[in-house]
């Protein structure tokens, strides 16, 4: 075990697809967590699809962004023998982590009782969209979970409800459902007792705007609250917290005295309303702001705010993000051959003693790790290709007629 991998000889078994339950897993497979992951004959459901359609060299950028470091079987859990090798691997594993709806494992005999009862110390991990409850058997997507959970009605200005843009819920989701994990399996190591561990994104999209929702529900507001001038970024922040429109750019200003910056800008109406309240008075404040920026140009604001101590950020688009020196200094980017072309993916977001962790596998084809895996688990060379002839397994580079790839 090194710095960079101080989960080594942790053992997980993953059902999991989309985002929220690959994305948790690759955090822990990224610091030297075991991740075998048992995917349908023809691929996750992310391998089908891809934002805007991308794929590198066939592969879709969607799966390459969240399957790092995890390892690859591909299985027919509607199989007998499907199912037998799901049993051998849980057998070895210290967790089993899903993220199908509500009792699609148990409808194969994968179910969380199931599993206890053959391995009452085994942490059985589950993130769905809403868990238990009258919400269960609804679609759990980052969309639907940003509409149900508030973000949108917290982020859109005059009444008009606007989603962040990205899949922030998934992502936030996987964070929570890893912390999920590694909380239990600390456990497990200190007491031998197992755990069922349940995050769900109803949960995590609540989580994600908990700070918002303490003012509001403990402060008697309204949603009227929420109507504010256009470029003030929250409905909770005094102004000028918000985003503002240059001739050759935009800026981000944050919580900053407004004479601060009436000095930095020379500008008598932002002078004039020094003295207001300035939540009571955001919406004027954030105008005289836009006012005074409007024609300028970022270098031009830039030296001024610099010189003033006010604290901003040109707003930069991906191209700024990819060319950033921060990034570069962060070891935040990776190039990645995928066949005969290249990938960037984002590295694991910590560093530990000063490097990120490493990038030590990458299944490119679903079924890569099959053979192997099966060895390890006690498999003998005969009956792994038994299992590949039956399309039960199928192994990347295997001729074989796929079945239907939906576990339930």
């Amino acid at each position: 075990m090194n710095a960079t991998t101080p989960l080594e000889g942790m053992r997980i078994v993953s059902f999991c697809h989309w985002l929220q339950g690959p994305a948790a897993l690759q955090y822990l497979a990224d610091l030297g967590a075991e991740v075998v992951r048992i995917e349908p004959p023809r691929g996750g459901f992310e391998r089908q699809w891809s934002g805007a359609g991308t794929r590198v060299a066939g592969v879709s950028t969607m799966y390459l962004a969240g399957n790092r470091n995890v390892r690859s079987i591909a299985v027919d859990l509607k199989s007998a023998s499907g199912v037998d090798v799901a049993w051998r691997l849980i057998g070895r594993a210290h967790v089993v982590a899903e993220n199908f709806r509500p009792g699609v494992l148990d409808r194969i005999g994968l179910g969380y009782e199931a599993v206890r009862a053959r391995h009452p110390a085994i942490i059985y991990a589950s993130a769905t969209g809403y868990g238990q409850g009258p919400l269960r058997d609804r679609p759990g997507q980052d969309l639907l979970l940003q509409a149900r959970a508030g973000v949108m009605a917290g982020t859109g200005v005059s009444g008009q409800p606007t989603p962040v843009g990205n899949a922030a819920v998934d992502q936030h989701g996987a964070t929570v459902f890893a912390l999920g994990i590694l909380a239990a399996y600390v456990r497990q190591q200190r007491t031998g007792e197992g755990c069922r561990v349940e995050a769900s994104l109803y949960t995590a999209a609540i989580d994600l705007v908990s700070e918002a929702l303490t003012h509001y529900a403990s402060g008697g507001h309204s949603p009227a609250l929420f109507r504010r001038e256009p470029h003030l970024a929250n409905w909770y922040n005094e102004a000028p917290y918000g985003v503002y429109a240059l001739v050759d750019a935009h800026v981000a200003v944050s919580l900053n005295p407004l004479a601060k910056l009436a000095a930095a800008l020379d500008d008598a109406p932002l002078a004039a309303l020094a003295a207001v309240d300035p939540f009571a008075q955001r919406d004027a404040c954030a105008a005289a702001l836009a006012a005074a920026l409007r024609g300028r140009r970022f270098a031009d604001v830039e030296a001024a705010f610099e010189r003033e101590g006010i604290w901003y950020e040109r707003v930069r688009d991906f191209d700024d993000v990819l060319a950033d020196p921060q990034a570069t200094y962060a070891d935040v980017f990776r190039r990645v051959p995928v066949r005969d072309a290249e990938a960037t993916l984002v590295n694991h977001p910590v560093r530990y003693d000063g490097g990120v962790p490493p990038l030590r596998h990458l299944a490119i084809d679903p079924g890569e790790d099959s053979r192997a895996v099966l060895r390890e688990v006690g498999y003998s060379a005969a009956e792994i290709e038994a299992l590949i002839a039956s399309h039960a397994v199928v192994a990347a580079g295997a001729t074989a007629t796929s079945p239907d790839d939906k576990a339930g």
